[in-house]
């Protein structure tokens, strides 16, 4: 029996892939009652299509095909799909250069972009602004991440595959048994899609023992209905790519909703959606672990001093003001939208990790770091994992 762990979108995408050799022993579990409590369920929609990622890294590999499968997937079944297209903008001169090494990265990548001057960006976003250039991906689009969700679990369900909800992983017992705190589980091969607690359970494993998840707090805000008009689809600021956050950004969703976010502001637990929110023992050990980074990692430090401060509304707008016109401080309502990206930090080299990290061995198979683009990889990803990793255990 294939038995895997994680009943979010990685998760459930391998298990597709599992099936479509013609293997039905498949047994899912997951701790949560319900599909998309956490990541998979809470991301911005947005389908991304291979612009930020450093060339030959997984997520580059599998960025822009997982976007035509994943569209190809939503189109056969009816679901959200809206090929709005993104705009990433420039705020200053300074920037320029690093929108160029994105155009460069696309290309490598195999993306389709556009380097545009301020009049045609007015063509593809009316009121978006820019200094001089800006980079349109007219592959970028937006799903709906829950209906998705929904799919799968339907279509699994319908194949014969077990979900089992409400079921959490305690430790691994020995080379064919895990144990729950529900019981043991015995199986054949061991899949850990785990997402937020993917590092946990490898640790149980004894793999993977210098990572630890670091998670950092996404906060959104919305536009005024009044003002969803100004955003046709995706506006985006030029990032830090020294990091792997992209930047607070415009997105207009499928139910013509314009949220602004995400921050990446440094929490204190893996579901630590709310400010006291599921903290405990180990808020004091990622507090630790922030506090290293902080002091030995120049690109952390000035990441959580430019994120703590848009906790400020005054901030936050000064962060967004100059990539969209005839928005002010009060056009921007509070959301109860919120998501926690479990970052992957390598805690010997005391650096985030920017990649997907995939482990193995003997009959496990460890998935880390599967954070954005994740949901936009997934089907390419769990492709990958199937071939390079399971079909190499058969």
């Amino acid at each position: 029996m294939i038995l895997i762990c994680g009943a979010g979108i990685t998760g459930l995408t391998i298990a597709k892939e599992i099936l479509n050799l013609g293997i039905k022993d498949i047994v899912i579990f997951d701790k949560e009652p319900d599909l998309g409590k956490h990541a998979s369920g809470r991301n911005s929609g947005v389908l991304h299509a291979g612009i930020y990622y450093t060339p030959e890294t997984l997520k580059a590999r599998f960025c822009l095909k997982g976007n035509q499968l994943m569209k190809q997937y939503c189109k056969e079944r009816g679901l959200t799909l809206i090929e709005s297209g993104k705009v990433i903008v420039t705020k200053k001169e300074t920037e320029l250069p690093v929108l160029y090494e994105l155009y460069k990265r696309a290309k490598q990548n195999g993306a389709e972009v556009e380097l545009v001057d301020s009049k045609t960006l007015k063509e593809i976003e009316p009121y978006a602004k820019t200094y001089e250039k800006a980079l349109y991906s007219p592959l970028t689009a937006i799903i709906n991440p829950r209906e998705i969700l929904i799919s799968l679990e339907n279509e699994l369900k319908e194949a014969g595959i077990k979900i089992l909800k409400g079921v959490s992983f305690k430790k691994f017992i020995n080379s064919n048994n895990i144990e729950t705190f529900q019981g043991k589980i015995q199986f054949e091969y061991f899949i850990n899609s785990a997402g937020a607690y993917a590092d946990k359970i490898a640790h149980s494993f004894g793999l993977g023992l210098n990572y630890r998840i670091l998670p950092f707090k996404g906060l959104y805000k919305k536009l005024r209905k009044e003002k969803n008009f100004l955003v046709k689809g995706n506006i985006y600021p030029v990032p830090d790519i020294r990091n792997p956050f992209l930047g607070v950004h415009f997105t207009k969703i499928y139910d013509g909703t314009v949220y602004v976010g995400p921050t990446a502001t440094p929490a204190l637990g893996r579901e630590n959606y709310k400010m006291f929110d599921n903290l405990g023992l180990e808020s004091l050990q990622i507090l630790w672990r922030d506090f290293l980074l902080f002091m030995s990692n120049e690109k952390f430090r000035n990441n959580a001093f430019s994120e703590i401060r848009k906790y400020s509304a005054k901030k936050f707008y000064d962060d967004i003001k100059d990539m969209l016109e005839n928005i002010t401080i009060d056009d921007l309502l509070p959301s109860s939208k919120v998501g926690i990206r479990p970052q992957l930090i390598d805690i010997k080299k005391k650096e985030l990790v920017m990649d997907f990290v995939v482990l193995k061995e003997s009959k496990t198979i460890h998935i880390l770091n599967a954070i954005s683009p994740a949901f936009t990889s997934a089907f390419a990803f769990a492709e990958f994992i199937v071939k390079e990793y399971f079909m190499e255990k058969k």
